[in-house]
């Protein structure tokens, strides 16, 4: 493997991981899953709804992370240095993510209330309640993933950067496949405790013990890749002969 296809690489894999971060999914399918056990919903059908949410969450990521790398494909193949251009700007952007997670991703609070407004929340545990079938349930993950779009974007264009330069369409296949998985583990891995008899109230002690952790880990993880992008991409990118390409 060269030097770039390494960097893409670890690029891709570590804004999934900083995606899978996020806590807005994590939040709804919980709730999701806590109002159906509240209503002595059949465990077979608490499991369907939880996999739509899931592939809800995982269409909306594909379409997105798809839809920028096509967008970036075109945009570095007809403007000149575009991709030392896109790399320095979602440098930035991840870097003032990054700092305003540490300032205000969680509510000052107990509990695990996050950034959203009152209102949407509101809406969001109102929707919760009243889905009752695995089409709702899509629809919520779709949702979910669109309203926290604000922090997920620049991951994605920081991973759809790396897809794009990536030596063959096969590998880049495997990127896109690699980022979506790594994104969506956290759903995956409640819904198999919650099959697995785990107290969802247990779960979201865990995670408001752990929430000021998740929240230093995740801007900080954003300032890290922030930093590596620009001296990869922006500096770096004379050691590679002035071109990614």
């Amino acid at each position: 493997m060269t030097p770039v296809t390494i960097s893409s690489l670890a690029i891709i894999f570590f804004a999934a991981i900083i995606h899978a971060s996020f806590q807005l999914s994590v939040s709804v399918l919980t709730l999701l899953s806590g109002h159906s056990i509240g209503k002595k919903t059949a465990q077979q059908k608490i499991f369907r709804m939880s996999n739509s949410f899931v592939i809800g969450v995982l269409t909306t990521t594909l379409l997105l992370i798809s839809s920028v790398s096509y967008f970036l494909s075109l945009l570095v193949h007809h403007v000149t240095s575009a991709e030392q251009l896109v790399a320095a700007i979602v440098s930035g952007m991840m870097f003032g993510l990054g700092i305003a997670i540490w300032a205000f991703y969680y509510r000052r609070q107990p509990g695990t209330s996050l950034w959203i407004p009152r209102g949407f929340a509101d809406y969001l545990n109102k929707r919760t309640k009243k889905t009752k079938n695995s089409f709702e349930s899509f629809a919520l993950g779709l949702t979910s993933v669109i309203a926290e779009i604000i922090f997920i974007i620049a991951p994605v264009i920081a991973a759809s950067l790396a897809i794009i330069t990536l030596p063959n369409p096969l590998l880049q296949v495997a990127g896109v496949v690699t980022y979506i998985i790594i994104s969506i583990l956290p759903l995956l891995i409640i819904i198999v405790l919650v099959g697995g008899g785990h107290n969802i109230s247990s779960l979201q002690k865990w995670r408001e013990n752990h929430k000021r952790f998740i929240q230093f880990a995740s801007g900080g993880s954003l300032l890290i890749l922030a930093a590596f992008m620009f001296v990869d991409r922006v500096i770096g990118v004379i050691s590679y002969g002035g071109s990614l390409w």
